[in-house]
């Protein structure tokens, strides 16, 4: 299989989740630009983010400088095009006054929404598109739940002489605003599974243990064994094989 590409999360600092998850699930505007509809997307992005978490985005970024570009995860997904990560990115940089990068796309169709972590595990997304070369980027997309798929945009900016200094959920679970897995998390995931699991791992995704992010570190220790995490990720596979797709994003028009 093809890897998506990864990098160790160093000092990564948490992203910022601007708006609380029941918030954004209810809101009567979530349905329509969850399934592509523009337009609801921007006045749902508009309705939820607050000055507090712009306030949060920009001291991350810091006075002076170049200003990063914002860069947001363009996916279709089972009900159809995600308009939100759009709509949030194109208000971060109007805000913060720089560019809205659209030459970094997503290349395949994840079906995360719904999945469990072995699915969203298994399935991972994977990007195609110009990186400018020591440019500074932020990562935007519309839910942060295992960031999976944020680690692999990150890994396809910084193989490619970017640098991302940080992420932006319109939500997520708390827990999941931390990225970067702690030294002890790490320790209690080869202590449990063994260095053999963290071989195969690397042989089946093409990156070791320090490039996860903190919620897939911890949902892989707490599986019961190794048997178990190979069984359900080649389950996981092979029902995104059989579910398939007639488009991706790549493809169209």
């Amino acid at each position: 299989m093809d890897h998506a590409p990864r990098a160790p999360w160093r000092d990564f600092p948490d992203a910022v989740l601007l708006a609380p998850e029941a918030a954004t699930l209810s809101h009567p505007k979530y349905p329509a630009a969850k399934s592509g509809d523009a337009e609801a997307a921007a006045e749902l992005a508009h309705a939820l983010v607050h000055e507090a978490g712009l306030a949060e985005i920009r001291e991350l970024v810091g006075e002076g400088g170049t200003r990063p570009a914002v860069v947001s995860v363009q996916a279709y997904e089972r009900d159809g095009y995600n308009a939100i990560p759009a709509a949030l990115g194109h208000l971060v940089s109007e805000h913060l006054g720089t560019l809205l990068d659209t030459k970094i796309v997503q290349t395949n169709i994840v079906g995360h929404t719904g999945a469990d972590g072995y699915g969203r595990l298994a399935r991972q997304a994977t990007f195609a598109g110009e990186v400018t070369p020591d440019g500074t980027y932020i990562m935007v997309d519309d839910f942060i739940g295992q960031g999976g798929t944020l680690a692999n945009l990150r890994g396809w900016v910084e193989r490619h002489r970017g640098t991302v200094i940080c992420a932006v959920g319109l939500t997520g679970k708390p827990y999941s605003a931390k990225l970067n897995p702690t030294k002890e998390q790490l320790h209690e995931l080869r202590e449990k599974h063994g260095p053999d699991f963290e071989d195969w791992w690397s042989q089946l995704f093409g990156h070791t243990f320090d490039c996860l992010t903190q919620s897939e570190a911890r949902y892989l220790a707490r599986s019961p064994d190794v048997d178990t995490i190979r069984n359900r990720l080649a389950a996981a596979m092979r029902q995104g094989n059989r579910r398939g797709h007639p488009r991706s994003p790549g493809a169209q028009g």
